[in-house]
């Protein structure tokens, strides 16, 4: 192998990955949203967030069932991600890529990323399919 090709191939391995693109739509006075932002850009994803008066048509855009509704939408690499989902939980599913339209923490727990209340409370990550079927997708 040539020195300099042997150089770039070290060069390639050792950047740092780039970070996951995260498009957050929320109300522009929420607190728990911005929080929820944090919990993920420590968890290497970017966030671009979308500050707009109504939440409601881009929830129906993206299919979101209305019992799965929470404070923010945000989309990433095709899929929906509902209220305070776990960056694990959306690492997770960029992993596996199962044919879902997304995930969503309904309501606003307690204890999920973003609202860290220390409570403990337990809840659960939903998937949501197109034709309306959801099903646990991890525990918390």
């Amino acid at each position: 192998m040539h020195k300099h090709t042997a150089l770039l191939i070290l060069a390639l391995a050792s950047a740092p990955a780039l970070a996951t693109d995260v498009t957050m739509y929320k109300s522009p006075t929420c607190g728990c949203c911005k929080e929820w932002a944090v919990h993920l850009k420590a968890n290497g994803f970017n966030v671009v967030s979308k500050d707009v008066a109504n939440i409601m048509p881009y929830k129906g855009m993206n299919g979101v069932p209305a019992e799965l509704g929470s404070c923010h939408t945000a989309l990433v690499e095709g899929y929906t991600i509902e209220g305070h989902v776990p960056a694990a939980d959306i690492r997770r599913l960029l992993k596996e890529r199962p044919p879902v339209r997304g995930l969503a923490v309904p309501g606003m727990p307690a204890s999920a990323p973003g609202m860290d209340s220390g409570t403990g409370e337990r809840y659960q990550t939903i998937s949501f399919d197109r034709d309306g079927r959801t099903a646990i997708y991890a525990q918390h």
